[in-house]
């Protein structure tokens, strides 16, 4: 089976909820194995927390990130591809890992373990309730930028944290300032501005401590070559050089996500058929408003998953 010309790309943080892909665990061998594999290394079976847990048991950073590492993967693994065949990888923050697992940079172990040192890190990086994340839709990259720069000094930090599209960027900071910047964008014309019930303000300035800490982690990890082009968040562009890899997750952590830049990547790439390999529809949602002619397909849900020939 061939996937060229074809984009896979994998959810990030933000994309868990209960009961999610309940049919692939009842359905799916090799799922549940990646599952088992995921318990038997962290001794937490995401598993159940999905079937029999509440929003709250799925919400913490450092339950988070590991979790939807096992699902993304938990997907890729049961569609059987030969990563060879794939066109182009990427993955939205956290989900960056997981295309490099899927591109066999990583093993699944290996980064069952970097992922958590990350998330652990990230957590500790802020106070609980000293920063916080938002999303407003319906101002440009300049103006948010503007505003960002005008608000941010020494004891206060507010940033674009990921640029999804073109009018929908999440911002990132302490909680001050990303409270500030919120009526500030409403006042300029915003269409909406909403927190994120998210616990950590990821992709700013304070998670360069957390990136330090998570450099001696990844340097501990043996890392191979990727099977296939992943491109990267921090500049949207792919590279074979494990050191430039190594180096953009790193600086991933406090640096914004360019995913609408991605999606650029694609379109000059020419490609038109995008799998989200992963739980929820938020990747699919952008890639469809942005490639307005790219077939886009969730596997979110089993009934997709079951009529993936339609884009292999």
């Amino acid at each position: 089976m061939s996937s060229s010309g074809i984009a896979f790309v994998f959810p990030g943080q933000g994309s868990q909820s209960v009961g999610m892909l309940e049919d692939y665990f009842s359905k799916e061998k090799q799922f549940n194995y990646v599952f088992d594999v995921s318990r038997e290394v962290l001794g937490t079976d995401f598993k159940d927390l999905i079937l029999n847990g509440s929003p709250e048991d799925l919400s913490s950073t450092v339950t988070t990130q590991p979790l939807m590492l096992t699902a993304n993967n938990a997907i890729w693994e049961s569609l059987e591809l030969d990563v060879q065949d794939v066109t182009v990888m990427a993955g939205h923050s956290l989900g960056e890992i997981s295309a490099y697992v899927a591109a066999k940079t990583f093993t699944f172990e290996d980064a069952l373990e970097l992922v958590s040192a990350r998330a652990k890190f990230m957590q500790e990086a802020v106070p609980e309730g000293e920063g916080a994340i938002a999303a407003i839709i319906g101002l440009t990259f300049n103006e948010l930028e503007s505003i960002c720069v005008s608000i941010s000094d020494e004891n206060s930090v507010v940033e674009l944290a990921n640029i999804n599209s073109l009018n929908q960027i999440v911002i990132s900071g302490t909680k001050g300032a990303v409270d500030l910047a919120l009526q500030r964008c409403s006042e300029v014309g915003a269409k909406r501005t909403l927190l994120l019930p998210m616990s950590v303000p990821a992709h700013c300035a304070l998670m360069k401590p957390a990136s330090e800490r998570f450099k001696e982690v990844l340097n501990s990890v043996k890392m191979q070559e990727p099977k296939c082009n992943v491109i990267q968040n921090v500049d949207a562009s792919s590279s074979n050089n494990i050191d430039i890899i190594s180096e953009n997750l790193i600086s991933q952590i406090y640096s914004p996500v360019r995913w609408e830049e991605i999606m650029n990547s694609f379109s000059k790439l020419g490609i038109r058929n995008c799998i989200e390999c992963g739980p929820g529809k938020v990747l699919s949602g952008l890639i469809k408003r942005s490639i307005i002619d790219a077939s886009v397909i969730s596997l979110d849900n089993y009934e997709s998953f079951q009529n993936k020939e339609d884009f292999l």
